[in-house]
């Protein structure tokens, strides 16, 4: 049970901190953010997160870059829904944007985080190490360049 704890603790731990840096970096792009950013970004985080760990040696960077970006467009699309239609909070709203599917989600942002998944594996991986004394990471460009030669 304690190991259950700590695990449940640990995931906490990494949403709130990935989801105050998803804040961070989302105050720069757009100028602003929202505290519902705090789950949402955090949950995509830990999310790919996960899915690096569970599949890590197992698949090429481009395919987890695919996955990753399917799992942010799922939350995205799914937590969209909820805090911007049903709950009108207008906190985005790409239906200005090409390929956007009911102002929720959309392809340019689709690509923006295609590019972005070896970077959120890389901060995923660091903040383990430095909080819970994990496997120190390896390289962020080592991810980058794997990507660009198709590994």
């Amino acid at each position: 049970m304690d190991s259950f704890l700590f695990n449940i603790k640990k995931n906490m731990i990494l949403i709130f901190t990935m989801g105050a840096l998803y804040m961070v970096l989302e105050g720069l792009w757009r100028g602003w953010t929202n505290i519902t950013m705090l789950l949402v970004g955090g949950l995509c985080g830990l999310m790919i997160g996960k899915m690096n760990e569970r599949y890590g040696e197992k698949l090429t960077i481009w395919l987890k870059c695919l996955l990753g970006m399917a799992i942010v467009l799922t939350i995205e699309f799914i937590s969209g829904m909820i805090l911007n239609v049903y709950l009108q909070l207008d906190i985005w709203d790409y239906s200005n944007i090409w390929g956007n599917l009911y102002g929720q989600i959309c392809i340019p942002y689709a690509i923006l985080w295609f590019i972005l998944v070896p970077f959120v594996i890389y901060v995923y991986n660091y903040l383990k190490h430095l909080l819970f004394q994990e496997k120190e990471p390896g390289l962020l460009w080592e991810n980058y360049k794997n990507l660009f030669l198709g590994r």
